[in-house]
């Protein structure tokens, strides 16, 4: 297992390329399930998460080569088994093989998934969705057990919450289904438009993208395709963040500044010096910073996955912050461990109140999940003194070597095994 040990407040200059998106990466990775032929992908981030389901998928025998940030699949000799329980409990991510499956085969098996501990986050949207499709469902020995008497049949499907990964996996169910699938209330994140742009590009009728209603066509086979990731505006935000708290000028290259929007309105109401461009930001120092309230919602909301980030933030802006997470139940569990560092935060059920104006020192602190590990990475580039930060392998699903990024930037970072 590893840990990181950071020296804070080292001054940061240059650029950073943001790497792919992940969590479009992960469903557009499965999409392959889908079809017979060759899926290329490029702009595909070397992360855990990626690598995990790149071995999921190998277990199913298809056919995966991987070269730099770029690979080939073809699920032609796919073969249906049950899903790996040592993969599957590492990511939630692999509930979304469950709707190719089902489509290309009619049963499917699957251990119930795990991944980051933020909550319930249970899959039961998932399974209603796909039964207005046709599928029925069971749960036996801590698996999903899935079939369907015949093909998937379009239907109207209108979910509770707008869930991202119940949208994902009920569109790439529908793609091949006979007849319309209207997905109502469906989740409007880019990484799902980024899905379904992969989808029409293999051979998919897909229309409403990026908004609440989804219209699929079925059609009877998928084409070979290429597809290029859209970048991780969640890595993105993360550096930019980061840049913001050290002060420092820093350039923020490859990104969808409008994915970024909510972040950066949040950020320049607090003070922050940013230069937005069409496909970089630019931070620059900032005369001073005044805390604010958020509230974390679904896009085009403030993203939860930003939430621990922007707290380690208002720990050292003036004034009082609050946060409200309205997304995860339970993701506030980097809130102790940035207390350890010196942050005065207290929690109410799902607020939190961050006081500013506090300064950071060095300690030992141990990471929960992924983002709540990374807040703690943000804490400790500013704080006095060294810090270690253990149980890194959560950072390793969504962070491509972060400590080498950081690096070549000025900072003063290592990684060691305990």
């Amino acid at each position: 297992m590893d840990k990181l040990i950071i020296t804070g407040n080292k001054n940061l200059k240059g650029c950073i390329n943001i790497h792919g998106s992940k969590n479009s990466a992960l469903p557009i990775i499965v999409s392959s399930l889908l079809s017979n032929e060759n899926l290329v992908l490029s702009n595909v981030p070397n992360v855990d998460d990626i690598n995990n389901m790149i071995t999921l998928l190998r277990g199913y025998r298809v056919k995966i080569n991987k070269n730099n940030k770029s690979i080939i699949i073809n699920s032609k000799n796919v073969k249906n088994i049950s899903a790996d329980y040592d993969i599957v409990r590492k990511m939630r991510a692999s509930i979304l093989i469950l709707g190719p499956l089902l489509s290309r085969f009619g049963y499917s098996k699957i251990s119930l998934p795990g991944g980051c501990a933020i909550g319930t986050r249970p899959i039961d949207i998932h399974l209603k969705g796909l039964s207005k499709l046709g599928v029925k469902f069971e749960i036996e020995n801590g698996f999903v057990i899935a079939k369907t008497a015949n093909n998937l049949s379009g239907n109207k499907i209108k979910l509770p919450f707008p869930s991202v990964g119940a949208t994902e996996n009920i569109l790439m169910a529908s793609v091949l289904a006979k007849g319309e699938t209207v997905i109502q209330n469906a989740a409007k994140e880019p990484e799902i438009s980024d899905l379904g742009n992969c989808l029409i590009s293999m051979g998919s009728k897909i229309e409403g993208l990026g908004t609440n209603t989804i219209h699929i066509q079925g059609v009877t086979q998928l084409n070979k395709a290429s597809h290029k990731v859209i970048p991780d505006r969640i890595v993105a935000g993360t550096f930019i963040i980061l840049a913001v708290m050290l002060n420092n000028k820093l350039e923020i290259k490859n990104v969808i500044t409008e994915h970024l929007e909510s972040l950066t309105q949040v950020l320049k109401k607090m003070g922050a010096n940013l230069t937005i461009f069409k496909r970089s930001i630019l931070v620059s120092p900032s005369k001073k910073l005044k805390s604010h309230n958020v509230v974390t919602s679904p896009y085009p909301g403030f993203p939860t996955d930003l939430q621990a980030q922007l707290m380690s933030l208002m720990c050292i802006v003036n004034g009082t912050s609050q946060i409200k997470e309205t997304v995860f139940e339970n993701r506030f569990m980097h809130v102790p461990e940035l207390n350890r560092l010196g942050a005065n935060i207290t929690l109410n059920k799902d607020k939190a109140f961050i006081e500013g104006n506090q300064t950071f020192k060095g300690a030992q602190v141990m990471a929960s999940d992924l983002r709540a590990s990374v807040s703690l990475v943000l804490a400790a580039l500013c704080a006095e003194g060294d810090t270690i930060v253990n149980r890194v392998y959560h950072l390793d699903r969504g962070y491509e070597k972060i400590e080498v990024y950081l690096r070549e930037l000025g900072a003063k970072i290592k990684r060691e095994k305990f």
